[in-house]
């Protein structure tokens, strides 16, 4: 991790604890321990469930190489990204990795990934301005900069994409030959996905059950702790923890920004601090359960391989 990465994430841990002891530990332990046992494992359950609406809208763009390989990249993607102390961008290339694992020639892997990263953010727009229309109250600077933020993203992505591969390609043929090939390939599929716009919609559309999803995944957490929430509150709710995340780029996992997120946000919708910050404990606590996991059949899958190559 780079410097500033550890210094982040040290200031979103400080951010964090200060904000459970603010609101006290009793409060926060009393919530989550009223979701019970029974109540964590439904929300892994309900984790997997959005894991196979993510997987659908990458399986949307190269329908071919088969639905589960991309529930299966989804999740050790996410897994990646969660439970390691890498970038997003870290878990997106392991991502791609165990879609090549599972033969899947890498330029359409990668190819894939980028698309399916940008229709997930043009998702994650209209998931963050269906969430401020519902919002009954003022929002906080930060959003509408977390809207920007993604907005700009997902156009330079689309630039980069359909202008920075062909630049790359260029220098690759004039320094590089070998890896032209490479480069040409990854090219030509990303070129391909965009020749069908239908897919691209579909792709996008599902990415926004996803993140629809999601915030059935905050209102679930709530009734189990014993509170009442509405579902269109929970779409306000992680819309607004979206763009803050968004906003968050630099802190790995958000640390300490989705835990201040919820204790502010829970209280406006007649909620306690504490259910808040236990919600985004039982949030961290379910992606370490699903992740730790996935992580390690992926290393042994990856580990079987590599002994594999040393015995050929």
């Amino acid at each position: 991790m780079k410097l500033g990465a550890v210094i982040a994430a040290i200031l979103g841990l400080a951010v964090a604890t200060w904000f459970v002891f603010h609101v006290g530990f009793a409060a926060v332990s009393n919530a989550i321990a009223s979701a019970g046992l029974g109540g964590f494992v439904l929300l892994c359950l309900y984790g997997f469930v959005v894991f196979l609406v993510l997987g659908a809208a990458w399986f949307a763009l190269m329908p071919r190489a088969g639905f589960w390989n991309f529930v299966w990249g989804r999740v050790v993607r996410d897994s990646a990204g969660e439970v390691l102390p890498f970038s997003q961008l870290g878990g997106i290339l392991i991502g791609v990795r165990a879609l090549v694992l599972r033969n899947v020639e890498a330029p359409a892997a990668f190819a894939s990934s980028i698309v399916d990263v940008t229709t997930e953010m043009m998702a994650q727009i209209a998931f963050i301005l269906i969430g401020i229309a519902l919002f009954r109250t003022g929002l906080p600077a930060t959003t509408v900069f977390g809207v920007g933020f993604v907005l700009a993203g997902s156009l330079l992505f689309i630039v980069m994409q359909r202008r920075g591969i062909v630049l790359a390609e260029k220098l690759a043929e004039r320094f590089l030959p070998a890896v032209a090939r490479q480069t040409r390939a990854f090219r030509e599929a990303v070129q391909e996905i965009y020749e069908h716009p239908s897919r691209l919609a579909l792709s996008s559309a599902v990415h926004l059950l996803g993140w629809i999803a999601s915030a059935g995944g905050t209102w679930l957490s709530v009734r189990l702790m014993g509170g009442s929430l509405r579902f269109v509150d929970a779409i306000a709710i992680e819309s607004v923890l979206c763009a803050l995340r968004s906003a968050a780029i630099v802190v790995p996992g958000a640390l300490g920004v989705q835990e201040a997120g919820y204790a502010m946000l829970m209280p406006l919708f007649g909620l306690s601090p504490g259910i808040g910050l236990a919600v985004s404990l039982l949030k961290r606590a379910r992606e370490i359960a699903i992740g730790a996991p996935v992580l390690l059949i992926w290393q042994a899958v990856e580990g079987r391989r590599a002994f594999a190559a040393t015995d050929a």
